[in-house]
């Protein structure tokens, strides 16, 4: 069901529930009141009789005189004025229940009605005796009076819902109108047109909070995509290239015969180029394993002092020239505050790949290695005197395969910072870069404080 129809409906109903109501009020106040106005005029025409009939011979005349002059005959009117005894109701034959006959004796007034035929009784004591006097009439002005206002409220009813609908109807569009204007906009986005953004409505909060959140998401989206084109381009050139190289050895090769010594020299380049498709291959894989999904395996307790030991350690076994300097000077005086819950073969990867391109860019100057805890977070610091990165490229620097320009002299597929960022991830931890060109670079590996 529409929204449009949604509203509609629930206005109508909740304005038809309260006009019913009220309604139902204003019909049933006038209706006992008019039922009550025509019971006391019933018990004043039942006095005057009364008067009349049992008072002394001037009071009668002169409520005679009133009777003409201001008592109108109703309808069936019927008059009985009877001494009251045991056998009253008997000697009446009034078409009354004998409860009302009781309820007069009682309370000296009653009140009855059988359909349109209303009666009023009082019990009236004169020179020492007591008399029932029952008026009845027909009660047409009372009848008429609430069929009029029934029927007056049912039309008005009638009428109030479909100016209501038409109201409503008329507004819901308006209030539609630039949801569906919205909606058209975004049917013409495409992965061709990513670069297109909704127009943000001025005078409505709610919308414009709405667009601005869809521009966002197209924004990320968008650079979703370019960041994927630019991870398929940057892997078929990185492919490429070994595959280009074997391809052109053999057909060299075996352009004619070859001496020996030409055939091992060209099998040994082939292999050479294999062996780097092999290891940008594995690289690649161990990326997409650890591509976040919020699951860790193997998770320990690790002491992160303990871990930047060990790589530094490792790091030197690969690069010997490496001068990393560990600097503990910032340590915790409580040392269960270094641990974090992680896989230790991860962390240690994450690290090392931070430590080793701190180490190859700077040209194995000097690289400060530290330790710290702040805020619930330990933090393991790495800063090179390196060549650093360029600022319009450090949003690429995530990016798979990219290459900063200033990185040609320098080996490497691109793949490192990429792979830590994934690591720290699954870790709950984040990656902080900080980098000037031709200065240095500083990178920092926040990771959450284990719970002890």
């Amino acid at each position: 069901m529409k929204t449009q129809t949604k509203i509609l409906i629930f206005s109508t109903s909740i304005f038809l529930s309260y006009i019913l109501i009220f309604s139902g009020f204003i019909y049933y106040s006038i209706s006992d009141y008019t039922y009550t106005d025509f019971y006391k005029r019933l018990e004043i025409r039942a006095i005057t009789m009364a008067k009349i009939e049992l008072e002394s011979h001037k009071s009668v005349e002169m409520v005679k005189e009133i009777r003409q002059d201001f008592l109108e005959k109703l309808p069936n009117e019927s008059i009985v004025v009877l001494e009251l005894n045991k056998d009253t109701i008997i000697k009446t034959g009034l078409n009354v229940p004998k409860s009302f006959i009781e309820e007069i004796k009682l309370n000296e007034r009653a009140f009855y009605h059988n359909e349109s035929i209303f009666h009023s009784g009082i019990k009236y004591i004169t020179k020492g005796k007591e008399y029932l006097v029952i008026v009845s009439a027909k009660n047409e002005y009372s009848i008429k009076l609430v069929k009029y206002l029934r029927n007056l409220l049912i039309v008005a009813l009638g009428f109030s819902v479909l100016i209501l609908g038409f109201l409503v109807y008329v507004f819901s569009r308006r209030i539609m109108r630039p949801i569906k204007k919205m909606v058209s906009e975004i049917k013409i986005i495409s992965t061709e047109n990513l670069n297109f953004r909704l127009v943000e409505p001025k005078n409505n909060d709610e919308l414009k909070v709405l667009a601005a959140a869809f521009n966002d998401m197209l924004n990320r989206l968008e650079t979703s995509f370019e960041t994927q084109k630019n991870f398929i381009s940057n892997a078929s050139h990185e492919l490429n290239t070994p595959l280009t190289s074997i391809i052109g050895e053999a057909e060299v090769v075996l352009s004619k015969e070859r001496t020996v010594n030409d055939y091992i020299n060209s099998l040994n380049t082939i292999l050479e180029s294999a062996g780097k498709l092999n290891k940008k291959t594995k690289a690649l894989l161990f990326l997409a394993q650890t591509g976040y999904n919020g699951k860790i395996q193997q998770v320990n307790g690790l002491r992160m002092d303990e871990l930047v030991i060990d790589v530094k350690t490792t790091v030197e076994k690969i690069y010997p020239e490496a001068q990393i300097h560990l600097n503990f000077d910032l340590l915790p005086d409580n040392p269960d505050t270094l641990k974090v819950k992680g896989n230790e073969q991860l962390l240690h990867l994450a690290i090392s790949n931070v430590v080793m391109n701190a180490c190859k860019y700077s040209d194995f100057k000097k690289v400060d290695l530290a330790v710290l805890v702040i805020n619930q977070q330990v933090i393991v610091r790495v800063r090179d005197e390196g060549i650093g990165i360029p600022k319009e490229e450090i949003q690429y620097i995530y990016d798979p395969f990219f290459r900063a320009s200033n990185t040609s002299e320098y080996g490497g597929y691109g793949i490192g910072l990429p792979l830590t960022r994934n690591v720290m991830k699954i870790h709950n931890g984040i990656i902080v870069v900080n980098s000037d060109q031709n200065k240095g670079t500083t990178i920092e590996l926040r990771l959450p404080v284990e719970n002890i």
